[in-house]
C-alpha cells in the first residue's frame, strides 16, 4: 500500500487545529455541548481564550505543561531524591 503523494509527513510534528481554534479546546467544547449549561460554557469559553493566548506567546499545550513544570521545579536539579538526600 502506497502513500499518497499529498501526505505530507512534515505536517506530522504540528500542532491539531480545528479551522482556527486548537484541538485541545475540543474537549471543553464537547462537555458543553453534552452539558449545555452556563458554567460549562463559561468553562468553554475560557479555555479557548487560555489556548488563543498560549498560541499568542507560541506555546503549545505539551510545551506549556513541560515550562509550567521547569518553572515550578526551580533553578536547582538534585542528583538524588529528595527523600535520600542528607540535610545539612
Amino acid at each position: 500500500m502506497r502513500h499518497p503523494k499529498t501526505a505530507h509527513w512534515r505536517d506530522s510534528g504540528r500542532s491539531p487545529k480545528l479551522f482556527f481554534m486548537d484541538a485541545y479546546s475540543a474537549f471543553p467544547l464537547l462537555l458543553f455541548l453534552l452539558h449545555i449549561r452556563l458554567w460549562t460554557f463559561a468553562l468553554a469559553c475560557c479555555v479557548c481564550a487560555f489556548f488563543v493566548v498560549l498560541n499568542r506567546f507560541g506555546f503549545t499545550v505539551p510545551v506549556f505543561v513541560r515550562w509550567l513544570r521547569a518553572f515550578i521545579a526551580g533553578n536547582q536539579r538534585y542528583a538524588r531524591l529528595w527523600i535520600t538526600r542528607k540535610r545539612t
